[in-house]
């Protein structure tokens, strides 16, 4: 039992389906293991750390989700820095399904705090992943850092309809943690936050389950509390192409430090799902372009068949309305906008007045939130029929940095 901690031994163990063997684990430590977004997840198993692109981001989306967005509270920029190494090495210690820091939640002095809080313990890595994120914020005058801002971290516009609570706004950092076990992902929120004590404090967070879009061809897509598939026409992690065209910053996108990285939108959705069930199918189906059984477009058969914005009906009418939700946010109808999805559907208990809060947490990652999420948004919010039943109260936007590489730290590139 020495070398490997014991919740790492039990992680393998508990991947044993798709690591065979103590040779297949020791494989996955290896530098030659495959990228996070090359690994078909069977629930359990590690997924790789280092990369040129952060994990959590094409990885195929777990299960469950915990969004953390922190204020910086120290004014050093070497206090920064050192969280930042400090964040990195846990994170990597338990995306390998070990204890945040060596000797864990039992194994050190028994007259101090233990270095891990101890609720992982006995599980499997389940898959986890962090990805970090930097706010509009950090880049003010207290680190140095505003000559390197990019300059399409832009603060998101207010849209049509937004009732924005501040209290779930912003944010200097963010971190997504996403696994297929909840309590996986909130310890590793935990985890960081306990880290960070002194030098960041919790703006707003948000848990999430049962995903809402599918990263991977592998995926089925699951559906979100309306009751419909979402996100069927979502950028796959197999279509490199579409990944490099709307996804990951390019050289000469500006700014060099944040090549191979991406911008993160993040937006709280209640979903008034109490007058959503009073509405018959057929208004839902027309609301959402789609058929609400087999997830096909209005016009069409089988879920994957091509969205027709063009066909007709009764009338000589558009099937797909003006006002339906696949057309205003097609590509067609953008202009050729695509976004990567990876939500997840949240409660939060009631509003006290008999209302479910719940709904959908919307991630997405775009190559220039300005050119591809902002344009989609407003025509959403100007047109959508759904807007009606759907309330924006929560919103932020990041620049995530590229991958770490083995040594790195998250931000290497920012700070170096």
């Amino acid at each position: 039992m020495t070398g490997l901690p014991r919740r790492r031994l039990l992680g393998f163990a508990g991947a044993g389906v798709a690591l065979a063997g103590a040779g297949a684990a020791v494989g996955a430590l290896s530098s030659s293991r495959p990228s996070s977004d090359q690994v078909r997840l069977t629930g359990a198993e590690a997924v790789p750390f280092h990369g040129e692109h952060q994990a959590g981001i094409t990885t195929p989306a777990q299960d469950r989700m915990h969004f953390v967005a922190l204020d910086v509270t120290t004014t050093k920029r070497a206090e920064l820095v050192s969280l930042l190494q400090e964040w990195t090495e846990a994170a990597r210690r338990m995306t390998a399904g070990q204890e945040a820091a060596e000797g864990g939640a039992v194994g050190g002095n028994a007259q101090a705090p233990p270095k891990d809080t101890g609720e992982a313990l006995d599980l499997p890595p389940s898959a986890l992943t962090l990805t970090i994120g930097f706010g509009p914020s950090l880049f003010d005058e207290r680190f140095g850092l505003a000559g390197s801002k990019p300059a399409k971290l832009i603060d998101l516009p207010r849209f049509p309809g937004d009732d924005l609570d501040e209290r779930r706004t912003g944010g200097d950092l963010c971190v997504q943690a996403c696994a297929n076990d909840p309590q996986v992902a909130v310890h590793a929120i935990r985890n960081l936050v306990r880290i960070g004590f002194g030098r960041v404090s919790v703006r707003w967070s948000q848990l999430g389950f049962g995903r809402t879009s599918s990263t991977s061809t592998a995926q089925a897509t699951p559906r979100n509390l309306f009751g419909f598939k979402d996100g069927t026409n979502n950028v796959k992690a197999e279509d490199g192409d579409a990944l490099r065209e709307h996804v990951w910053v390019a050289p000469g996108d500006g700014p060099d430090w944040l090549v191979g990285g991406t911008y993160l939108v993040a937006r709280r959705i209640r979903m008034h799902v109490e007058i959503w069930d009073r509405t018959s199918l057929a208004e839902q189906e027309q609301i959402v372009g789609r058929t609400k059984g087999v997830g096909a477009p209005l016009g069409q058969v089988a879920e994957f068949d091509p969205v027709d914005l063009h066909v007709k009906g009764k009338g000589g009418l558009p099937v797909i309305g003006a006002t339906a939700h696949v057309r205003l946010a097609s590509a067609e109808h953008l202009g050729g906008v695509r976004v990567l999805r990876r939500g997840y559907n949240f409660t939060d208990g009631s509003d006290g007045l008999g209302h479910l809060d719940a709904g959908l947490f919307f991630l997405c990652f775009n190559r220039d939130t300005g050119k591809q999420f902002v344009p989609m948004q407003a025509a959403l919010a100007a047109g959508d029929k759904m807007m009606e039943y759907l309330e924006h109260n929560g919103s932020g936007h990041f620049a995530v940095p590229p991958g770490v590489r083995e040594g790195g730290f998250w931000g290497d590139t920012l700070f170096t």
